[in-house]
């Protein structure tokens, strides 16, 4: 069946997709993938030298998340790259599904450094080790602590402003390395005012329990894209509700919704009148479209216009 797009619009018309926003969103994703891999390796050389100082077990894991920070965030900036080209021949839905694959393998890298902390905790606790050269350790978290501040707010900025998943999932992994800083802090004033070693194995196992979560927390998010899931209830409410306040769409249905990467897919049919013109239906399904682009700024919406009460064979889905 023929479909009368409404994409047929000329590039300057009211559907048109504001390259210029899209642009922007683009230079913030790069720039905090650049932001993420550059503090992953300054907090590396730092926490390095910590260690080797203090022999602190909570100061090794936060060595071996920043790490794997380093790498996961390497292969983020990549993947990042990769989703924000445009679609090609071969693509023709654009790339952005290199950011849901990206995001699995980070929580692969999480999962990993969670799987050590473990078995390293559990040997601090069979074998409790003092803490040596304390002070060391509590300068090098502070100024952990503050670097790491500074680069989640400023990919908090970035993922309100372009919703990525991939930039989202490297948050997730500096959220826990802040977490993590201000445990070995704990873990530090515990072992150094009270001696109690057993402390510092505790809070690197708390911290290994804290990345499982966030490592399952991606997984989630990123199947989530990868299988296309449907926007939530809430969402389509809110597209179903833009789409019949137009006066001349009697009913809409087939409403399909998933996201990829930063662009989001919706696709729907619309019933009108049958006695309305081809040209009419083209300019209603414009307008249809620009109201759900407002909405939707990033999207790549499909309209298909249907004379009302036709009966279709294959299965309606709301």
């Amino acid at each position: 069946m023929t479909v009368p797009s409404s994409k047929s619009v000329a590039p300057d018309g009211p559907a048109a997709k504001p390259a210029a926003a899209t642009d922007i969103h683009g230079r913030l994703m790069r720039r905090a993938t650049y932001a993420s891999v550059g503090v992953a390796f300054t907090l590396i050389v730092a926490k390095f030298i910590a260690w080797l100082l203090t022999g602190s077990v909570s100061m090794l894991a936060t060595l071996v998340d920043s790490m794997l920070d380093a790498a996961a965030s390497l292969v983020n900036l990549i993947a990042v790259r990769h989703a924000l080209q445009p679609a090609d021949r071969e693509h023709r839905f654009g790339h952005g599904k290199a950011e849901p694959l990206a995001g699995l393998a980070q929580a692969a890298f999480i999962a990993g450094s969670a799987v050590f902390l473990f078995v390293e905790a559990g040997r601090r606790l069979w074998e409790p080790e003092p803490i040596e050269h304390g002070a060391v350790g509590l300068a090098v978290m502070a100024f952990s602590i503050a670097l790491t501040l500074a680069l989640v707010l400023f990919q908090r900025q970035v993922v309100r402003q372009t919703a990525s998943l991939a930039i989202m999932a490297d948050s997730m992994h500096y959220k826990g390395d802040l977490l993590a800083n201000v445990t070995v802090v704990v873990a530090f004033l515990l072992v150094g005012n009270f001696g109690w070693l057993w402390a510092d194995p505790l809070l690197g196992g708390a911290i290994a329990c804290y990345i499982v979560v966030a490592a399952v927390a991606i997984v989630r998010q990123s199947l989530d894209q990868l299988m296309d899931r449907e926007f939530p209830d809430d969402e389509r409410r809110k597209i179903r509700t833009v789409v019949l306040d137009h006066p001349e769409v009697r009913a809409m249905h087939d409403m399909r919704t998933r996201r990829s990467g930063r662009t989001t897919f919706i696709q729907f049919h619309i019933e009108m009148d049958p006695q309305m013109t081809l040209v009419r239906a083209h300019e209603v399904a414009d307008t249809v479209e620009a109201r759900v682009r407002e909405l939707y700024p990033d999207a790549e919406v499909l309209i298909h216009q249907d004379p009302e009460g036709i009966e279709e064979s294959r299965p309606r889905y709301s």
